[in-house]
């Protein structure tokens, strides 16, 4: 494909055809950007991106992310004209309806060649920083002969403006991740109005001053984004290249202002831009010769990866690499296996910070692609292992991330190795800090993504650092998330368990939270009863009448009180319950023989009390419905009455 514009004009108006029929027609959406960004577009497909829409996930293709996912019929306009199955015109047609493909903002799970999830601004291109460490890493790993390719992000204002870019630009930067090229839509429109009603910075020096190279280019001169976008392909450094657009081009009477950031053109406007393109076909309808040229990209990228596949069918380590890009664990967990026997034996008495630690030592030897981190708290976190060198920009085959004081940051970009493929990401950080990353977890859970968050410091159990520290709400707060899987292991060998388990979800994230205290061994017996959410740990001795459930650091304490209970004839089992969402799996025979209707139901977590009471009933719910203090873990629990006679009293005067 040449530069000629009387070819790549009309190939970028089908986008921009497109992009305002189908906004029209759903009476809903932003057809601004797709068609001001149309032009870039063009050059970007044409002439730098490798891919082939009959193989969208042909390991070695560029990835293309639309972080500005607000403009998702730019994508979806692209996919279609490129001759990818889906989304057809009919899709189109549908844009933002019920059940169609083409939803509001582009979800990764609808339709291939969407990357990841895109929508709350700046996520995008964080989660491309983990694609282009995923690339890296691989590349390091297994040679340019099977792992070469660019990431490719269309951002918009919104996405340059919100903090999580600030902390994402500066890991790239940190890394120098060459293969990472954004392109900046640079209309100078938010919704309120022109972007100086909210900023002034300047962005190109924040860029330059993180270690990027930056490029600018006249957004509608095919020559130009060409030159631009050839200079960010060569240098070594991530690239931003400044697009400047104007928002709406095409619409005559409303392009450059905020009006068509987001909301349809309407009849009269759509009718007059279809004048001012030149445009003549009828609504959802691309001349024939138009078509073609897109189509024709298609074949460039077939040629592509048939080169590719022969060098992987020749590769050594070809099986491997399709191990891993199709996420399937090793067969064979030697390291873990041995582990789990030992503390099994020697009954260890430890943190679970340091027992996740300590599984960790033995998964990271078995699972070459797991790579690890933490957001500047290894040493609390316990998230480094022997077998996790550094991974930095001069030692990409490392397997630790150390993404310093970027919580969100981290999060966003373990969601982008997980839809890169080829790594296992897990990182740490305190539990109280994932407020700061709430939004990635909840889009590791959207994108249906094994990603891994160690959260330690898990209650008032961590003393001395006070309120702003100690987790109360953070636990719950977790749980009512979707399709996150949320576990807070009670002893060493739960910890392994919950990290077996974290490990085989596929297609749903996981958090571990874990204790800064030491807790006893529970249990020595090597079946993984994690795998069904709770299990009874402790059957009532005398007639049962009480049923405590608790969670991590509290399972101990229900122990004892359940030991107190049974010294006063009161039976009492003990439900250990390290992950609510697998419980809830369970059929109902097993939720009712752990839950029976006869018993006093009492919940033990020393976190707030909402949400147990769908466990409970009208039984007891002993918690923490405030904020702490600062003083000996301790002297906490003894406080807020987190002790075996304070629950027993309780239960007594209940019962």
């Amino acid at each position: 494909m040449t530069l000629d514009p009387s070819r790549l004009g009309p190939m970028a108006n089908a986008i921009r055809a497109l992009s305002m029929d189908a906004v029209q027609a759903a009476n809903s959406g932003h057809p601004g950007m797709p068609m001001g960004m149309a032009d870039v577009a063009t050059v970007l497909f044409s002439q730098f991106l490798k891919f082939d829409p009959a193989a969208p996930h042909w390991p070695d293709r560029d990835r293309f992310v639309l972080s500005a996912g607000h403009g998702s019929m730019l994508i979806y306009s692209l996919l279609h004209l490129t001759g990818y199955a889906r989304p057809t015109m009919d899709d189109i047609r549908n844009f933002r309806q019920l059940h169609s493909v083409c939803a509001g903002h582009p979800e990764n799970f609808e339709l291939a060649g969407i990357e990841c999830t895109t929508g709350p601004l700046g996520q995008g291109l964080a989660m491309a920083v983990g694609m282009a460490m995923a690339e890296r890493h691989l590349n390091a790993g297994f040679g340019d002969s099977l792992v070469d390719h660019n990431i490719w992000v269309v951002a918009g204002d919104g996405c340059l403006m919100e903090g999580i870019n600030h902390e994402a630009i500066g890991l790239a930067g940190h890394l120098k991740l060459g293969r990472l090229n954004v392109l900046w839509d640079d209309n100078r429109i938010t919704i309120d109005g022109d972007t100086d009603l909210s900023t002034s910075e300047d962005i190109p020096a924040r860029y330059r001053a993180t270690g990027w190279h930056v490029a600018e280019c006249d957004g509608h001169d095919f020559a130009d984004i060409a030159r631009a976008l050839s200079e960010a392909a060569a240098d070594p450094r991530p690239s931003l290249v400044a697009c400047r657009t104007i928002i709406g081009k095409g619409a005559p009477n409303k392009q450059g202002g905020h009006n068509v950031h987001g909301a349809p053109l309407g009849a009269d406007e759509i009718a007059a831009a279809r004048e001012y393109l030149g445009w003549t076909s009828a609504p959802f309808e691309v001349p024939a010769d138009i078509l073609s040229d897109w189509r024709s990209l298609g074949a460039k990228g077939a040629s592509a990866r048939a080169e590719w596949e022969a060098r992987f069918a020749g590769n050594a380590n070809a099986r491997e690499f399709s191990r891993r890009m199709a996420g399937v664990l090793p067969q064979q967990l030697p390291a873990f296996d041995a582990y789990l026997s030992a503390i099994a034996e020697s009954q260890p008495k430890v943190a679970t910070r340091k027992a996740s630690e300590s599984a960790l030592e033995a998964l990271t030897v078995d699972i070459q692609e797991m790579v690890g981190g933490s957001a500047d708290l290894t040493g609390s976190n316990n998230t480094k292992t022997k077998a996790t060198t550094p991974f930095g920009a001069d030692t990409y085959g490392g397997r630790y991330v150390y993404y310093g004081i970027r919580e969100f940051g981290m999060a966003a970009a373990m969601n982008g190795m997980a839809l890169h493929g080829g790594v296992i990401p897990y990182g740490g950080t305190f539990l109280v800090f994932s407020d700061y990353c709430r939004n990635a977890i909840r889009m590791s859970a959207i994108q249906k993504q094994r990603v891994i968050y160690v959260l330690t410091h898990d209650s008032i159990g961590l003393g001395e650092d006070g309120p702003t520290h100690q987790p109360v709400e953070h636990v719950m707060s977790l749980r009512a998330i979707p399709d996150l899987l949320v576990f807070r292991p009670a002893d060493a060998l739960e910890t392994a368990e919950c990290w077996a388990l974290s490990l085989k979800e596929a297609k749903r994230p996981s958090v571990l939270a874990l204790t800064r205290q030491n807790l006893p061994a529970l249990r020595s017996d090597l079946e993984n009863k994690s795998a069904r959410g709770a299990y009874r740990l402790k059957a009532a001795d005398a007639p049962r009448k009480v049923v405590l459930l608790a969670t991590g650091s509290e399972v101990a304490l229900a122990i004892d009180t359940a030991m107190v209970l049974e010294a006063q004839g009161i039976g009492a089992d003990v439900v250990s319950m390290p992950c609510w969402e697998l419980f809830d799996e369970q059929d109902a025979a097993y939720r009712a023989d752990l839950l029976p209707a006869d018993a006093l139901k009492v919940s033990v977590e020393a976190g707030i009390t909402l949400g147990w009471q769908k466990y409970v009933g009208d039984g007891l719910t002993i918690g923490l419905d405030r904020f702490g203090a600062s003083a000996p873990a301790e002297q906490l629990f003894e406080y807020f009455g987190f002790t075996a006679d304070a629950i027993v009293k309780k239960i007594t005067a209940k019962l």
